[in-house]
């Protein structure tokens, strides 16, 4: 999708134009945000925070036709934010929401997921939750996109063992 007039719109202030750009990106954002967080709230909190920022600082994209790239590393910075924040916090989490959601089909693959470092999640969830291809994950991730290709081809793998 061609981006670059809603982009010069929304870097001359206009908010309609902002809320276009972000309605194509919206559910991109939240699945790759609730795949690799822990909570839904915490993913809101992510895209929410990666979409002020986007907004408030969208006058120093250059390329428009880089938004959906450039807004999807302002998530991922978010998502390492509130990642660092697990690793802070000293207090047990509740697992009661846990346990209302349970589904036996499903825990094994949500245990082999959860046992995924943070950027094999990024990658995963961007591929196959999002649709990106392996040059935009590799500009959001700052790796090549060989590399992707080859980290991606890995985890699926791994995970294919893990689940036979």
């Amino acid at each position: 999708m061609d981006f670059s007039e809603d982009v010069r719109l929304a870097q001359k202030g206009s908010t309609e134009a902002f809320a276009r750009l972000y309605a194509e990106v919206y559910k991109d954002m939240y699945h790759i945000a609730r795949y690799s967080l822990r909570s839904t709230e915490d993913a809101s909190d992510a895209v929410s925070d990666a979409v002020l920022d986007a907004f408030c600082s969208i006058k120093k994209l250059r390329d428009p036709n880089s938004f959906r790239g450039w807004i999807m590393k302002i998530l991922s910075a978010k998502i390492k934010q509130k990642q660092k924040e697990y690793f802070a916090d000293t207090e047990e989490l509740s697992d009661d929401s846990k346990i209302s959601s349970f589904s036996y089909e499903n825990a094994e693959l949500k245990e082999a997921l959860e046992r995924l470092d943070s950027e094999s999640k990024l990658i995963l969830s961007m591929s196959v939750l999002g649709g990106y291809s392996s040059d935009e994950i590799a500009g959001v991730c700052r790796i090549k996109a060989g590399t992707v290709r080859s980290k991606l081809s890995r985890i699926k793998e791994r995970l294919r063992l893990e689940l036979t």
